[in-house]
């Protein structure tokens, strides 16, 4: 291939990422009646939290989560994480509402249902005959889902229930660091933010997470008619922070997620 159809073939371009604000309203906006209905709800509302990939919210046992904490314990050995990492994320600062709502399912599960800690954190649906010989889900199955499928098939309804387009849960991870990239103001602040998504080098969520929306980068821009002064201080340490996760990235080789 000539350099002009490499540089093609491997550019960057801009994909859909959803708001958070479009997230919580699918979240508010989500039936909770049944208990089918509470551990959709909660499972999107988890998603959002810790920005955990779906392989990996369908093999959670509930000894993973840890409410006292607010944190999740990504066991490999358990859990699917990928390259079989190991890592805790703990609650990303999103949402108040969707915390509670992820806390009251963990509680109705041990309490309520009396489930143990060995037990699925998210349960596929139980399906039976019904009157009319055709299959239909009556509840939750004491078991994993096999593959993340249903997840993803879930957010899609949810999403369109609410008149939005279809996002998967792997977008919210790009939420999340679009976020972090507003928020954190230190370079360590966005050293944790990337650590809890289980990256080990900031590089990797900078350079697979961390485009800039065209509508951002243009905010920001204008933005920067404002004359400002930063901090030396804070400067040099965003530097050196930068030139230490770029040794490390060189040496460690080509990271991927």
């Amino acid at each position: 291939m000539s350099e002009k159809e490499v540089r093609i073939a491997t550019a960057k371009r801009p994909k859909p990422v959803p708001t958070l604000e479009q997230i919580k309203h699918v979240i508010q906006l989500m039936p909770n009646q049944t208990d089918i209905e509470q551990r959709n709800r909660a499972l999107i509302a988890f998603t959002l939290l810790t920005g955990a990939r779906d392989s990996a919210i369908a093999s959670m046992k509930l000894k993973h989560i840890d409410i006292a904490g607010r944190n999740v314990f990504q066991d490999a050995r358990d859990v699917k994480t990928k390259f079989s990492k190991t890592f805790t994320t703990y609650f990303f600062p999103v949402d108040d509402d969707a915390e509670q709502i992820v806390l009251d399912w963990v509680r109705y599960l041990k309490e309520e249902l009396l489930w143990s800690n060995d037990d699925p954190l998210f349960p596929k649906t139980q399906v039976a005959v019904g009157d009319e010989r055709v299959f239909k889900a009556i509840g939750l199955e004491k078991a994993h889902w096999s593959n993340a499928t249903p997840i993803r098939t879930l957010f899609r309804e949810a999403f369109e229930a609410a008149g939005l387009p279809y996002f998967n849960p792997h977008s919210f991870r790009k939420t999340l660091v679009n976020l972090g990239q507003q928020i954190c103001q230190t370079p360590e602040e966005f050293k944790a933010w990337s650590q809890n998504l289980g990256h080990e080098e900031v590089l990797t969520t900078l350079y697979s997470y961390g485009y800039v929306q065209q509508s951002r980068q243009g905010e920001i821009i204008q933005s920067l008619k404002n004359s400002r002064t930063p901090s030396a201080q804070n400067a040099d340490d965003f530097a050196k922070a930068v030139a230490k996760a770029m040794m490390n990235f060189q040496q460690c080789g080509n990271q991927t997620l």
